[in-house]
C-alpha cells in the first residue's frame, strides 16, 4: 500500500501548520490513506527526514507548511537523488504564509482539495533550481525561486511583523516599508546563456514557480518542466515608480513597464559591481550582503503529486 510521510513544521505559518493537523487527519482518514506524521524539531530537520524517507518505506513525502518547509523537503529528496537513493515522490499541503511554491506547481490551496489529490498519487516531473553563493558555497536547491534585492528585504521585514499580521497583508506592509529602507539599487552584472546585462537593479527574481510574497507574480508565464529560469529584472527607479509598478507585478503585467526585463536562461551568474546582494531562495536566507551568485535550473528532477 502507498505510504505517505507527512513532515510538519510546527512553526510554519506562525503555528498554522501545527493547528491544521487534526483537520488533515480527518481528511486523510476519510480517504483511507496510510500515513505517518512527523514534526520537525529544529531548522534543517526536514532535510534529513526527506532524505531518509525512501529507505524508511515511504513512497511520498508531504511537506506540511509553507515555502520554507517545502524547500527543506526538496533539499532532502535531491540529496537522496544525488546519492542514487531517490524512491519517494514530493507533495505539499499548503499551511504556511505565502505558499508560493505549491501555488506555482498547481497544488490546490484549499486544504481538503490538496488532501484529495494525494489519494490519486498522480505525479508529474518538475524542474528544481540550484543556487550557490553567500552562506552556501556548496550550493542549495530550491523549488520556487531566488530573489535578490528589494523582495529579499521585503521578506526580512515581513518576518519582523507581529504574529497577527500574516499572509498577503504582511508582505504588502513590508513592501511599503522597504521602499523607505532599501533604495540604493546596486550595479550588477547578470550573465545569461546568450547575453550579459550590466545595470543598476532594484530587484532580480529568478523563478521556477510563478509567484513570490503571496501576491507578486514575478513569472506569470513560467513552466515548471521546461528547464528554464524565468527572470524578472527591475532597474533602479524612483519610489513613485515603484508604487506604480506594484499593481503590475501583482497582476503579472510588469513586462509593460519600461524598467522591467523578463528574459529566460538555464544558467545565470550575478556579480555586484557596486553595492551588495541580499538573497533568498524560497524565503530562506542565502546571504544578507553577498557579492556573487550562481543559479541554475535542473530539468525534471522530482516527481510531484499536484493538481
Amino acid at each position: 500500500m502507498h505510504k505517505y510521510c507527512l513532515i510538519v513544521n510546527p512553526l510554519a505559518g506562525r503555528g498554522s501548520a501545527l493547528k491544521a493537523i487534526p483537520e488533515i487527519e480527518t481528511f486523510l482518514n476519510a480517504l483511507g490513506l496510510d500515513y505517518d506524521i512527523i514534526l520537525t524539531e529544529y531548522p534543517g530537520h526536514a532535510i534529513q527526514l526527506a532524505k531518509d524517507a525512501g529507505s524508511n518505506g515511504y513512497q511520498t513525502v508531504v511537506a506540511v507548511g509553507g515555502d520554507g518547509t517545502a524547500n527543506e523537503v526538496i533539499n532532502g529528496l535531491m540529496q537522496a537523488a544525488k546519492a542514487g537513493n531517490l524512491s519517494a515522490n514530493l507533495a505539499v499541503l499548503p499551511t504556511g504564509r505565502g505558499n508560493d511554491f505549491s501555488f506555482g506547481m498547481g497544488t490546490p490551496q484549499d486544504l481538503e482539495a490538496a488532501c484529495n489529490i494525494l489519494a490519486g498519487a498522480k505525479t508529474r516531473k518538475i524542474d528544481i533550481g540550484w543556487v550557490r553563493g553567500g552562506d552556501y558555497p556548496e550550493g542549495r536547491y530550491f523549488g520556487n525561486g531566488v530573489g535578490i534585492g528589494f523582495d529579499t528585504i521585503v521578506g526580512f521585514e515581513a518576518a519582523k511583523l507581529p504574529k497577527f499580521i500574516n499572509g498577503i497583508p504582511a508582505y504588502l506592509i513590508a513592501a511599503v516599508k522597504t521602499i523607505f529602507l532599501y533604495f540604493h539599487a546596486p550595479l550588477l552584472r547578470i550573465v545569461l546563456d546568450d547575453e550579459t546585462i550590466e545595470q543598476t537593479c532594484l530587484l532580480v527574481s529568478l523563478m521556477n514557480g510563478r509567484r513570490m510574497g503571496g501576491s507578486f507574480m514575478f513569472a506569470p508565464d513560467s513552466e515548471q518542466d521546461d528547464g528554464l529560469l524565468n527572470l524578472c529584472i527591475v532597474e533602479g527607479i524612483s519610489r513613485k515608480e515603484v508604487l506604480n509598478l506594484f499593481p503590475k507585478v501583482m497582476s503579472g503585467t510588469q513586462s509593460e513597464h519600461p524598467a522591467t526585463k523578463m528574459p529566460q536562461s538555464q544558467h545565470v551568474t550575478i556579480t555586484a559591481l557596486s553595492g551588495s546582494l541580499p538573497v533568498h531562495a524560497d524565503g530562506e536566507t542565502i546571504c544578507e550582503a553577498g557579492t556573487e551568485l550562481e543559479v541554475s535550473i535542473l530539468k525534471q528532477q522530482l516527481q510531484m503529486i499536484c493538481g
